[in-house]
Order: C-alpha cells, then sequence, then structure tokens
C-alpha cells in the first residue's frame, strides 16, 4: 500500500500533487495527512518561538547555520507528528465531521425523560447507523403518507440534528424532538423551543433568536414533517422530484425550506450517506 510522504509539506509542488490525487482516490487518508501537515507546521513553528525565547544572537549565526537550525526543525517537528492522542487526530476529526465522513456519536436517550409512544428501538451503537435503525419505523410511516423515501428523511433528519448531537432543546434542557427544524408560525397551536440559530441573509450568516415546535416523540417530529411536505403548495414540486437525492435536495432549497445557500449540496451528502447506511443494514 503506498503512502504519502510525510516529511513533504503541501506547499511544496510535488506534495501537494500527491495530496490531490489521494483526496481523489482516497479522501479519508488525505484528510490524515493534511492533519498531520497542520500539526507538523503547528510544532515548527512552536520549536522556532521556543528557540526565539530562549537563545540569543551570537557571532556564529550566519545564514548556513540558520537554515541548519530551519531544517533540523522540520525534521523534529516531522517526527513528532501523528503520535496517538496528537494534535493531528483532532484535526481528523473535525475535518471528517465538516467534510461528512464521520458523523460522530448519537446520544442515548435520557432515562428520567417521558415514555415515547412509538415503540423504543434499541440503539446497536453510538453511531449514524444507529440513527437510521432508531429513526426507521418512523421514516417509514412518514413514506406511505408523502411518498418520500424513508432515507431520503432519514438524512434530512441527520442533517438538520447533526445525527442526533444537535436536536433542538427546550429552555429547561429537555429534547424537543424537533429532528427536521421546523419553526412555530403564527399557526402553530403547540409547545414552543426557542434558541439562537444562525440564518443567513444575502449570503450573510447571522445569529438571531427563533421559535421551534416541539413535540412528545421523535415519531411526532416525523408525522408532523410529512403533514407538512403533503399540505404546504410550496412543498407539491419537492413531492413530484422525491425519487431523486439530488432533485429532491435541490427542491426544498428552491421552496425556502432553509437559507443556507449551500443546504442542497450539504443535504445530498448527508442523504447519500444515509442511503448507503440503510443498504448497509439490509
Amino acid at each position: 500500500m503506498s503512502t504519502l510522504p510525510t516529511a513533504g509539506l503541501a506547499g511544496d509542488a510535488q506534495s501537494l500533487a500527491a495530496l490531490r490525487g489521494r483526496a481523489a482516490t482516497d479522501p479519508k487518508a488525505a484528510v490524515r495527512e493534511v492533519a498531520k501537515q497542520f500539526e507538523a507546521l503547528f510544532m515548527q513553528e512552536l520549536m522556532k518561538s521556543m528557540r526565539a525565547a530562549t537563545l540569543s544572537s551570537g557571532m556564529l549565526d550566519n545564514e548556513g547555520s540558520k537554515l541548519g537550525t530551519d531544517l533540523l526543525d522540520q525534521q523534529f517537528a516531522t517526527q513528532m507528528t501523528g503520535l496517538p492522542g496528537g494534535l493531528s487526530e483532532a484535526i481528523t476529526r473535525q475535518l471528517e465531521r465538516q467534510m461528512g465522513m464521520s458523523p460522530g456519536p448519537i446520544p442515548v436517550p435520557v432515562t428520567n425523560q417521558p415514555l415515547l409512544p412509538e415503540r423504543p428501538t434499541r440503539i446497536p451503537d453510538k453511531s449514524a447507523a444507529g440513527f437510521v435503525q432508531q429513526h426507521t419505523q418512523a421514516a417509514q410511516a412518514a413514506e406511505r403518507a408523502t411518498g418520500i423515501p424513508a432515507a431520503f428523511m432519514i438524512g434530512q433528519a441527520a442533517h438538520e440534528s447533526g445525527w442526533g448531537r444537535r436536536e433542538i432543546r427546550n429552555a429547561d434542557g429537555t429534547p424537543s424532538y424537533n429532528l427536521f427544524g421546523i419553526k412555530a408560525g403564527a399557526d402553530w397551536k403547540g409547545p414552543v423551543a426557542e434558541i439562537i440559530t444562525t440564518e443567513y441573509v444575502d449570503g450573510r450568516a447571522l445569529k438571531t433568536v427563533a421559535r421551534f415546535r416541539a413535540y412528545a416523540s421523535h415519531a411526532e417530529s416525523f408525522a408532523d414533517y410529512a403533514r407538512l411536505m403533503k399540505d404546504s403548495p410550496r412543498y407539491q414540486r419537492v413531492l413530484a422530484q422525491a425519487q431523486d437525492v439530488g432533485s429532491f435536495a435541490a427542491g426544498l432549497q428552491r421552496a425556502g425550506y432553509a437559507t443556507d445557500p449551500a443546504y442542497a449540496d450539504k443535504l445530498t451528502r448527508v442523504i447519500n450517506t444515509a442511503l448507503r447506511l440503510q443498504r448497509a443494514s439490509t
């Protein structure tokens, strides 16, 4: 198995070309390599700062000795990069989450919360596969009501809630069970959860306080989403294009489901992940 040279940084043309090639065939390996290079650069700058703070300029200092010191620092930084528990591991996890490669753990339901009306599904592990299994039954019911494939809705719920890790919560910390980020308009008569959220205005991300619908269970969240898709005229074209992932995601964005200008692309990636997980479990 070939590997990228860790000694060469992405600033070098040859190393950059190799990194681009790896990104096309093995994106996870490329992410790990980028993380290592960031860590190596950080360690090199740290060593430079330490030398500057502890050593003073002398008569023997010249361009040759400085070059030798820089090369030595780079060698040391490379050797200290990629160690278990190091900075590169944290960078790798962050990049994978941002790129949708690693959705992260699914929280275990709190035992002192009200019992859910739906039959509880055992989560086999704290993973995205667990999220898919947990909500398959409710998504299938919503599919029968709307015609939208269950995996599409599970993927959208995963995108909106960060695979359950960023689920909207009430003021007292209890879950609102709102997996789709549906806001509470003037016609909503049920409970409400108010949180700070991000809205895009003229392409700019702005923080604002918004009111969201709250439910008694995740099954209610899927059922309310199904009603919204089926009864709202703005989503009729979305239902007509619900058999294709890209068209479904683009239709939601055109209908104004979210203000994020990149919503369709992000949603497409997460739905495709949900589809892969669903196929792997069958």
